[in-house]
């Protein structure tokens, strides 16, 4: 199975495995792909993606509760991502902050 290995000067590695990857990459609006780059100046776009598909799941979690629908899936999926999107979010940061490329595969 594909790993994804994120890598930054300013950061330790980001591992992840290929399917949640790719969704990563997809919620940054990318086509998954085994080589990349994402350039500092696309760092805080970057971010207010991955943040709003994460209040999106967040959203949808909390209105299947509200509506006593006890939707596990729906809960498991949102900390799932939660805990997928996390890392990244950090990652992003500081690699804008230093002004530092991600880049995988390469």
């Amino acid at each position: 199975a594909m790993i994804y290995k994120f890598k930054s000067k300013a950061t330790g590695d980001l591992i992840m495995l290929g399917p949640n990857g790719d969704q990563l990459l997809r919620l940054l609006g990318r086509e998954p792909s085994p080589r990349g780059i994402i350039e500092p100046a696309d760092m805080a776009a970057a971010r207010q993606r991955l943040e709003a598909a994460l209040a999106e799941a967040e959203a949808a979690a909390a209105q299947a509760r509200d509506a006593g629908d006890a939707d596990e899936e729906r809960q498991r999926e949102a900390v799932g991502l939660r805990q997928r999107v996390w890392p990244m979010l950090q990652m992003l940061e500081r690699a804008a902050a230093a002004r530092e490329a991600i880049v995988w595969g390469v």
